[in-house]
């Protein structure tokens, strides 16, 4: 049974998808500007979604860069990670790719993905965007991996795996914290990433960033205000 956690009432509830085999740098700025995302060819947004059996509403996020300052913790990831070998170089996805997707989805226990391939196109001729992917390696092991698309001014995450092994190295984080770093010296505007809830959920580590701002569904972006 779901239950609601919100008043749906003189709410205009949005859910809107379209596939496009490509999008300019230009539109996909104004696109993700009006909190579009995508998995490959597929485009979508939806401002309410089930989490855990409840009616949450959903909050796009994005960080503008030029404003963004690191806590503490941030830089405890960064200096724990230092001895890792970290390369940003157009999406390529190997065999190594695969087994570290099939280690990474077992840390979920609902929404289970199937493939790498829900998430981004399987060859770059089939991205409707500019795809990058990250890695990082351990004595040349990948233990890391996540991907992201270029706009004109922005930069988008996609989907990230890391090892769950390694949970300790908080890989995730050190991903997001290293394409922003990318992103920040090659002049980009913003990194979108992503989608988080009203309330507590599993995405709340996304809200845990210095200068973010949250889409309020009515073409306006603002200062995101921590739950609470």
């Amino acid at each position: 049974m779901v239950k609601s956690l919100v008043i749906l009432d003189r709410l205009e509830i949005i859910n809107e998808e379209f596939d496009a085999r490509g999008v300019t740098p230009q539109q996909y700025d104004l696109l993700l500007a009006d909190a579009w995302r995508h998995f490959g060819p597929h485009f979508f947004r939806y401002n309410f979604g089930i989490y855990e059996g409840e009616i949450r509403r959903v909050i796009p996020l994005r960080i503008r860069l030029a404003e963004l300052a690191l806590s503490k913790s941030q830089r405890r990831v960064l200096r724990r990670n230092a001895d890792l070998e970290v390369s940003i170089a157009p999406y390529k996805i190997t065999s190594e790719t695969h087994d570290l997707f099939e280690r990474h989805k077992h840390r979920f226990k609902s929404g289970v993905p199937n493939t790498i391939y829900d998430f981004i196109a399987s060859d770059p001729e089939s991205s409707p965007t500019e795809l990058f992917e990250i890695t990082v390696r351990d004595n040349g092991k990948l233990v890391a991996a996540s991907f992201f698309d270029l706009a004109e001014h922005s930069v988008s995450a996609i989907y990230g795996c890391f090892d769950p092994v390694e949970t300790t190295r908080s890989l995730g984080i050190f991903t997001m914290l290293k394409v922003m770093e990318y992103a920040g010296r090659l002049g980009f505007d913003f990194y979108y990433h992503g989608y988080a809830y009203e309330g507590s959920s599993f995405y709340d580590y996304k809200k845990h960033f210095a200068a973010i701002e949250a889409f309020d569904w009515n073409g306006e972006w603002s200062p995101f205000r921590k739950d609470g």
